[in-house]
């Protein structure tokens, strides 16, 4: 299969930049673009029949990115939906379903969820690709268990809750001079080894910085500054 060429729309630039480079990082996929607008959007979509991927922001300036998928399959395009947004209304919810979004992830997300999302659809496409021209019922429970979604804990390491990684998120985010592992278990009541474990999580993810701290007695120890332009849920 070649690599899914993907529409990021998103009106927050910072959040737009982070997706657009979320996608260049997840193999099996390449940034067709950045849209800011449901206008600019479907411009593009117009312009560049290769897209195949939407990553759909629904709170648009121009409209609701509900409205910009009507408006695509009017059009009688069949580019895929991934809705990833903050809208967690039942009603959006249920109007995105109908409308053929395949999958939803709600911000604040960690990489490792947006990459599990990407990586869910991409086995989607796979055995879809791969199934015979006539199916029988055990191909399509296959297709649609592809899109089945997987418990959230799956995107973290063994041993790591997501109630954890937010309160050491929260701490460096309330400490722009960051953290030591020392420093991070105290605040939220783990021990320093159970700290850095999230800590490194967190700086192999790319949302921290590593940067060696000196000044005191022994051998420098590591410090961790939040830098992540994405809030983690």
């Amino acid at each position: 299969m070649s690599d899914v060429r993907v529409l990021v729309v998103e009106d927050e630039e910072v959040a737009a930049e982070a997706h657009a480079t979320y996608v260049g990082r997840v193999p099996g996929f390449e940034l067709a673009g950045v849209a800011r607008s449901a206008g600019e959007a479907f411009r593009l979509l117009r312009r560049d029949d290769t897209i195949e991927l939407l990553l759909l922001d629904m709170h648009l300036p121009d409209g609701h990115g509900l409205g910009l998928l009507q408006r695509v399959r009017a059009e009688g395009r069949p580019v895929d939906v991934i809705a990833v947004t903050s809208a967690r209304d039942t009603e959006v919810v249920r109007r995105a379903v109908s409308q053929g979004v395949v999958l939803y992830l709600l911000k604040p997300f960690t990489f490792a969820a947006f990459r599990g999302k990407l990586e869910q659809y991409a086995d989607f496409r796979t055995r879809l690709e791969s199934s015979p021209a006539g199916v029988v019922q055990d191909d399509v429970d296959q297709l649609f268990g592809a899109l089945r979604s997987r418990p959230t804990g799956d995107a973290l390491p063994k041993g790591m809750s997501l109630d954890s990684l937010r309160s050491v998120v929260d701490a460096l985010r309330s400490s722009p001079e960051g953290l030591s592992a020392t420093e991070a278990g105290a605040a939220i009541g783990v021990s320093r080894v159970t700290a850095r474990r999230y800590l490194e999580h967190l700086a192999d993810e790319g949302r921290v910085a590593r940067q060696p701290r000196y000044g005191g007695t022994g051998r420098p120890e590591v410090g961790y500054v939040w830098e992540s332009p994405d809030p983690v849920s």
